[in-house]
């Protein structure tokens, strides 16, 4: 039947999802957008990947409420599927089932077939239950982070928080002047909505492939801006991007500067500097150093002197708890020690890259975290350790609140 092999994909990905450390993302690219199937087909097993995805925990709960005893691992994936698109895609009943069904092997099609039925005959009493579920089963959140979001921001922010994480992320681009001007992209992408909160921002219904492909825009939240916002960059100023991949903020500061500025662009791995000299090139970004480096490691590059820099941008590796709408299994990938780690990670990125900024120079530390071990309380641990470095400014987007991902970013200034 139609999309039959669509949902073969789906399947195919969830089964990848949970027998490795993959990020979904990456599931996604390899097994999905690489795949033969046509463009529809494709976009459906992402909608049937994710969805699920976003769906975990409410999912399981249908599952235990339908059958008591165990179930293996990929009889619970068909089921998670199936589930989805009755519950949640709202497929005709007849449909959910027999498509899950033919996806079974025939030895277990039978156990399938008998809970897929049961389902659609008890839907509603299934859903008044769930109703009644914690906010962690419900919204399919793991419950620590629920109470940590409790605990930071209370009861109404907690629930918020995790409905937001489960809606589908518009599409956002920002425009690149570096090949094209606002006035002419707009003129030329009538489907592109401009954004009250940013100039050089639009939003899209759809994937605006060809728009892409000729480097007039990249694709990014407008919260990813705050940042080099906070940063002002200037053209002739030397300015170094610490985390740069995959380049994002990078191109929008050589954007800013009109390659007129000396950018130095960091990364520790060797494929995520390669996706970044790519992005770069193909944004037509000049005037752009990049360097392999692991600030964890390495101390500061032997071909970067101490003080050389006007501008530094550090957008620290986080948890991306402001994110998770986008990535959207990062909630089953984090443990509750994640973050006093990350933390700790941050302070040595940040005690690395310290020596290189001059005097009277400018600092932006940033996060796409919701967490106050990466934010504020990394902050007020720097300013404590490094009593020249002065706070001038703090920019936070709340994404129940500003309706962006959540994003951190604060700009120090070096006195001494």
């Amino acid at each position: 039947m139609a999309r039959s092999a669509a949902r073969q994909l789906a399947l195919n990905a969830l089964q990848r999802w949970r027998k490795s450390r993959e990020f979904a993302d990456s599931i996604v690219q390899r097994l999905i957008v690489g795949s033969e199937q046509s463009r529809s087909d494709r976009g459906f097993a992402q909608e049937l990947f994710y969805g699920v995805l976003r769906n975990l925990t409410l999912l399981d709960f249908f599952i235990s409420q339908l059958r008591n005893s165990a179930i293996d691992d990929l009889s619970r994936d068909l089921l998670r599927l199936g589930l989805y698109q009755l519950f949640h895609l709202r497929t005709p009943a007849h449909a959910a089932v027999f498509e899950t069904v033919e996806l079974a092997s025939p030895h277990r099609r039978s156990l399938i077939n008998g809970i897929m039925r049961n389902a659609a005959r008890e839907r509603d009493r299934l859903r008044i239950e769930a109703a009644k579920t914690p906010l962690y089963i419900r919204e399919s959140h793991p419950e620590f982070l629920v109470m940590r979001w409790r605990e930071a921001f209370g009861e109404n922010c907690a629930d918020a928080i995790c409905r937001w994480n489960n809606k589908a992320a518009p599409i956002y681009a920002r425009i690149n002047t570096l090949r094209i001007r606002r006035e002419d992209f707009l003129e030329n992408n009538p489907m592109a909505c401009p954004i009250s909160t940013h100039s050089l921002f639009v939003e899209y219904e759809r994937l605006p492939e060809a728009t892409i492909a000729r480097g007039d825009c990249y694709i990014q939240d407008p919260s990813s801006a705050v940042a080099v916002d906070l940063l002002e960059p200037q053209s002739s100023e030397m300015i170094l991007d610490a985390c740069a991949a995959p380049g994002g903020k990078t191109s929008y500061m050589a954007a800013i500067t009109k390659n007129t500025g000396s950018i130095v662009a960091c990364d520790r791995d060797a494929a995520r500097l390669r996706l970044l000299r790519q992005n770069l090139s193909h944004l037509g970004a000049a005037h752009i150093a990049l360097i392999q480096h692991d600030w964890l490691h390495d101390g500061h590059p032997a071909v970067l002197r101490p003080k050389q820099f006007d501008k530094i941008l550090i957008d620290a590796p986080c948890t991306n708890t402001g994110v998770m709408r986008r990535r959207v299994d990062v909630r089953w990938r984090l443990k509750p020690a994640d973050f006093r780690q990350m933390h700790g990670q941050q302070l040595r990125i940040v005690a690395a890259v310290i020596p290189l900024l001059r005097s009277g120079g400018m600092l932006v530390y940033s996060t796409c975290s919701l967490e106050r071990e990466e934010n504020e309380e990394l902050v007020k641990h720097l300013v404590h350790e490094v009593p020249t470095l002065k706070i001038e400014q703090t920019r936070t987007i709340l994404p129940w609140r500003d309706h962006f991902d959540g994003a951190f970013a604060t700009r120090f200034v070096l006195t001494g």
